[in-house]
């Protein structure tokens, strides 16, 4: 996957977007904006500059890290205020924690959200939820993708139940 790495003190950055110790991505998005692929050793730490107005947040995917006065465990997500303040993140815990944290200018459009779909109108979301149930527009394989993993969750259900048995 395409990405540049950089590494401090612990610290491993995939920036993707943006720019992180010191380094820059090559790839060029149509607004500016941010995308870090994260990890942290036990007690690292990084402190990522964002520009101020931007909308930022981090979804933690492995371990805790510490953000502020709070441990954050994975699976969770930390929306930040806009005042352009740095990123400060440490990682508190004894294994490998991985995160990844996402920033850009904001765009100024309206935001209307149903279930997974995201637009601007809520007649776009309505035309959307037609496309899916229609599989056209980008949607013509989510009947296979659908039936494909309905299965992989049984079978994986089946799996559990059948080695918790032995």
């Amino acid at each position: 996957s395409s990405g540049i790495n950089a590494e401090e003190g612990g610290v491993k950055v995939k920036i993707l977007a943006g720019e992180a110790l010191g380094k820059k991505s090559q790839v060029r998005t149509r607004t500016p904006s941010y995308y870090l692929d994260i990890e942290l050793q036990p007690g690292a730490e990084i402190s990522q500059p964002v520009p101020e107005g931007w909308t930022t947040f981090v979804y933690t995917l492995d371990g805790e890290v510490r953000i502020e006065d709070q441990t954050i465990a994975a699976h969770h997500t930390v929306v930040f205020d806009t005042s352009g303040a740095a990123v400060a993140v440490s990682n508190p815990g004894s294994g490998l924690a991985r995160l990844v944290l996402i920033s850009g200018e904001p765009i100024g459009e309206p935001v209307f959200q149903h279930g997974p779909f995201v637009m601007n109108t809520a007649e776009e979301i309505e035309q959307t939820i037609d496309d899916y149930r229609r599989h056209k527009n980008g949607f013509e394989n989510a009947k296979k993708l659908a039936v494909r993993y309905r299965a992989e969750v049984h079978q994986r259900h089946f799996v559990e139940i059948n080695s918790s048995c032995s």
